[in-house]
């Protein structure tokens, strides 16, 4: 009890370090995630988007684990797939015990749906979705995951100014009582342990700048939300992204 306790405690205090102030219902629906499926928020098992949780991938394949999740079988919809247009349709089945007979669940991407950030993999996100419903299926969460968002097609909106902003909807400063968007940048890097000169020269070039300085306020939000997303759905993906940024050394004659 004590260890779970503790538990709860530091995935409290890391969730207010990154996404600010918790409500007292946030606060209490985040304890109950900890105790019933020992989510965590510092492996990125789980985030708060606009006002609400949602699990990742990583989350459910960790619960999946701790389950001891016997199996889990995908295969392309071919019927209703058409590479032509580059949409996917995948079915997912995952067995808790040898003798199972199944929690089937379907998921779909193409380009209207997804992230640019995952442009050209459209089939992968599918297959991922897919699994993820069916995970959900499985063990009863009935938490949204985050890769199945169509919304991280297109960038989000920033939050408007509150009573103790500074009245400047371009500010990269706080204005709504979340970490500034430099502090949240920061904390992805150390979360996922990223290299922070790659992810600035991919920031520049994403928000189509020289450097990430001269970036609005509206593009950063936007690459630290697109960042986040793809640093929890597939890390290895980003990691050759962030390599192609890496300055060429000319060997020497």
């Amino acid at each position: 009890m004590k260890r779970q306790t503790r538990t709860q405690r530091l995935n409290c205090s890391l969730a207010q370090t990154i996404w600010g102030e918790l409500s007292r219902t946030l606060k209490e629906t985040l304890q109950e995630l900890t105790e019933r499926y020992g989510m965590s928020v510092a492996l990125g098992e789980v985030q708060l988007i606009d006002g609400r949780w949602y699990v990742t991938h990583a989350g459910l394949l960790h619960i999946a684990q701790r389950g001891r999740c016997h199996g889990i079988r995908t295969s392309l919809q071919k019927d209703v797939s058409d590479p032509i247009v580059s949409r996917w349709v995948f079915k997912a089945t995952v067995y808790k015990t040898p003798d199972s007979r199944g929690f089937v669940g379907f998921g779909d991407a193409d380009p209207s749906n997804t992230s640019p950030l995952v442009r050209g993999a459209e089939m992968r996100v599918a297959e991922t979705r897919a699994v993820n419903r069916a995970l959900r299926k499985a063990y009863g969460i009935g938490l949204c995951s985050v890769e199945e968002l169509g919304s991280f097609s297109a960038p989000q909106k920033p939050p408007t100014s509150t009573p103790h902003s500074n009245g400047h909807s371009g500010s990269k400063g706080p204005g709504n009582g979340q970490p500034r968007l430099h502090d949240q940048l920061c904390l992805l890097i150390r979360q996922h342990n990223l290299d922070p000169t790659l992810v600035k020269a991919y920031a520049a070039d994403f928000c189509g700048t020289e450097t990430l300085n001269e970036a609005s306020r509206d593009l950063v939000e936007s690459f630290v939300t697109q960042l986040a997303a793809a640093a929890t759905r597939d890390r290895d993906a980003l990691i050759c992204k962030l390599n192609s940024y890496a300055p060429t050394v000319e060997a020497k004659p």
